[in-house]
């Protein structure tokens, strides 16, 4: 492990000798993660990309991507483009990125079964926002706003996130 890793930890997400209270999915921590289970996946995951809400704040970082009206990420299993970035319309189960709350004003999102998803074993894992303190996600990391903006300012593609057991 490096500092520049984010390192999920029992009492936080420790990143360049800092500890960030963080919540993770409903779930727990699971080795053997599958679609719908609200696990975290254990295991060493890279940071991919950074989506963001230009309605709502300022670029945060070079390589960000701005959620466009009708962005959505498929949480299709099976279908020919699960776990990836997609636009409305959109039949197959899906999650709207562009939310009334500010839950994914600010997105890293993770490699987790990317870019060549196995059907069945769960659509990505993001690092977002948290709705509060204790309130568990459906499998991503959430973390207090000003916390998030401050780790998106130095990560990079290719970040470590590592989820131990």
């Amino acid at each position: 492990m490096t500092p520049f890793d984010l390192v999920l930890t029992p009492t936080g997400l420790r990143y360049m000798g800092q500890r960030f209270p963080c919540t993770i999915g409903r779930g727990g921590l699971s080795a053997q993660k599958r679609e719908g289970d609200g696990a975290t996946p254990i295991g060493t995951h890279r940071i991919v990309g950074l989506l963001y809400r230009p309605d709502r704040l300022a670029r945060p970082a070079r390589w960000a991507i701005p959620i466009r009206p009708g962005d959505l990420w498929s949480d299709a299993s099976g279908a020919v483009d699960y776990n990836r970035l997609v636009r409305e319309p959109y039949a197959d189960s899906h999650e709207t990125l562009r939310r009334a709350d500010p839950l994914y004003d600010l997105i890293v999102v993770t490699d987790w079964n990317w870019p060549d998803a196995q059907a069945g074993r769960g659509s990505c894992i993001f690092m977002h926002q948290w709705r509060r303190p204790g309130f568990p996600t459906e499998g991503c990391i959430a973390l207090r706003r000003d916390h998030l903006h401050r780790i998106v300012t130095e990560i990079v593609p290719g970040t470590r996130l590592i989820v131990r057991d």
